[in-house]
């Protein structure tokens, strides 16, 4: 079920509010650009500063919006495990079909704590568990054995991988199983990391350039790694652009080139720069989005 393009989806925006009208809007727009999958509310949907009922509602709205067409993998990462609990019950009892989970980020748990933390979730609720291993953010690498223990459990079935270290691939498929679903989360090594045996990328530039994204990501599930270079040359200044800064901000200034959304952000994030932006919308015709 879950390979392929998935966009980490930004939350819109609109005087202070989530945008609902939109939200709505860029999930049909994913679906038909080629996107597999939808991803609403992980730290891209801006989820640390949504209270929890906007973070409810954006799921809520996603799900309803998809319609069964692409599977939902809703963010329910917290670093507070009730908090986490409260989410996934949610997303389950909405109809998402999967939670992505990040590390706890500030507290610093051991890997006994980051096992226990995502033991506590799997056991509260039946949907499908991705664990998000991003240290850069959340201060903690969870180990391959963490990881290995926690595939053991029946919903615990794959890792969002944003260490960009492309060698955990093959390290976590000889210890997870081949079955364990390994999608990179760091758009600029994605097609590395799926020739190294992942299935897919949990994708920020996927916002801006849904089509070029699936497009890359079917060529390499295909074994058309010509074909996925090429057009990861389009895409790689755009990558890099787009996190020049906080890559949120990077998306919703592309989308807003776009007209699909607007560039607000909540604070502490700002918007980017005006050389950040002029690296975007350079990047954004070096592929062929915008004249």
């Amino acid at each position: 079920m879950f390979q392929g393009s998935m966009p980490a989806l930004v939350t819109p925006f609109k005087n202070g509010s989530v945008d609902v009208d939109a939200l709505k809007s860029l999930v049909d727009w994913q679906i038909e650009s080629g996107s597999a999958a939808l991803v609403p509310v992980g730290t891209t949907g801006e989820s640390p500063t949504l209270s929890h009922q906007e973070h409810e509602m954006v799921i809520d709205e996603v799900v309803k919006a998809a319609a069964g067409r692409v599977p939902v993998i809703a963010g329910a990462g917290s670093n507070n495990t009730d908090e986490g609990i409260r989410f996934i019950q949610f997303a389950e009892k909405v109809g998402a079909d999967a939670a992505l989970v990040v590390t706890p980020y500030y507290n610093k748990p051991t890997q006994e704590g980051l096992y226990q933390h995502y033991k506590a979730m799997h056991d509260a609720a039946d949907l499908p568990i991705i664990i998000y291993n991003i240290p850069g953010r959340s201060s903690v690498d969870m180990s391959v054995e963490t990881m290995a223990r926690l595939a053991e459990l029946p919903r615990i079935i794959g890792v969002k991988d944003a260490t960009a270290d492309l060698s955990r691939v093959p390290k976590q498929r000889m210890s997870c199983g081949k079955e364990f679903v390994q999608l990179s989360g760091e758009d600029a090594t994605a097609l590395g990391f799926n020739a190294h045996g992942g299935q897919g990328c949990i994708s920020v530039t996927a916002n801006v350039a849904p089509a070029l994204c699936a497009e890359m990501q079917a060529a390499t599930l295909r074994g058309d790694y010509q074909t996925a270079l090429e057009i990861t040359d389009r895409l790689m200044p755009l990558h890099i652009a787009i996190f020049m800064e906080p890559g949120l901000a990077g998306a919703k200034y592309g989308l807003s080139l776009l007209g699909r959304c607007s560039n607000e952000i909540r604070l502490p994030l700002t918007e980017v720069s005006e050389p950040t932006k002029a690296a975007i919308k350079d990047a954004m015709v070096h592929a062929g989005l915008l004249n």
